[in-house]
């Protein structure tokens, strides 16, 4: 083989690798053009408001007081009080952001990071990644979009929340967001809020919560039913213990304080459901609600 032909075979083979970057690079450019205008035209279909942003709707529960303000009744479609981020348990807070979204102060409502990653094992490993979702957008999930009815429709919603959590992120601070989400989610058992679950699950405050009762509860936002602790309690200590082990690789708990909140039982001796009849005065409270209705 000569000098001339080795030359021209390592020129071909130049010409074809500058070939296929330019092949590559135009295919990026287009899949990145065809992405924004796809978001561009989402962006201006059924989405919320900037009103509806500012003042998501909840349904919230008529509390009852007695002279000396104590809460003697409530009356509910759905059993939510919120609840303000300054009162929030700190042992919730940590519980939920090592669990859920470890990297929510670093991110503007989609964690590219994280979300990459879930794509990489999935569709190149093959292993189950998990969501991939934020706080934030597990709270667009929750405030705006319904259930999807198809794998399409289910795609399409994933887009819709990530433009939703972007403009959460644009109206509201971290700190309300935490506050917003865990007063929004479903408990089950009536526990709508995490001021109800806390009582029911409990029988206590949820600034009272125990860092192993707060993992059970976060435990619980993976799906409220499936880790129910009163239905399925070796199930829900399985999950709670995942939560104290995210809480222990992110710092909050150290090597001996994990170990030894692992070790407790799930205690459900506390759990009860709460019903409108429950309280003082009952036959002042019977005839305010019909003034109520």
């Amino acid at each position: 083989m000569t000098d001339s032909t080795i030359l021209d075979i390592r020129q071909k083979r130049q010409d074809t690798y500058k070939w296929l970057m330019r092949l590559l690079w135009i295919g990026l450019g287009v899949g990145i053009l065809t992405l924004i205008t796809f978001f561009f035209f989402l962006s201006r279909t059924n989405l919320p408001s900037l009103k509806e942003l500012e003042n998501p709707k909840s349904e919230l529960a008529s509390q009852i007081y007695a002279d000396n303000m104590e809460v003697i009744g409530r009356y509910y479609v759905e059993n939510r009080v919120p609840v303000a981020y300054q009162q929030l348990s700190k042992n919730l807070v940590n519980a939920l952001i090592a669990t859920e979204d470890e990297r929510y102060y670093q991110h503007s409502g989609i964690d590219i990071e994280a979300l990459g990653r879930v794509i990489f094992k999935t569709v190149v490993l093959r292993r189950d990644a998990g969501g991939g979702s934020t706080i934030t957008q597990q709270l667009a999930k929750l405030l705006f979009t319904g259930k999807p009815a198809s794998g399409f429709d289910r795609a399409l919603q994933k887009f819709k929340e990530w433009i939703i959590a972007i403009r959460l992120e644009r109206n509201y601070t971290k700190e309300e967001i935490i506050a917003m989400y865990l007063n929004k989610f479903d408990f089950i058992n009536d526990g709508d809020g995490i001021k109800a679950a806390a009582e029911i699950y409990f029988a206590k405050s949820q600034d009272s919560l125990d860092v192993e009762e707060a993992a059970t509860l976060v435990g619980m936002l993976k799906n409220p039913w499936l880790y129910n602790p009163k239905r399925f309690p070796e199930r829900s200590k399985q999950r709670r213990d995942v939560v104290l082990f995210q809480m222990n690789k992110n710092g909050f708990l150290t090597d001996e304080q994990f170990e030894g909140y692992k070790a407790k039982p799930l205690d459900m001796s506390r759990f009860r459901r709460s019903t409108q009849s429950e309280g003082l005065a009952p036959y002042y409270r019977a005839e305010l609600s019909k003034d109520i209705r």
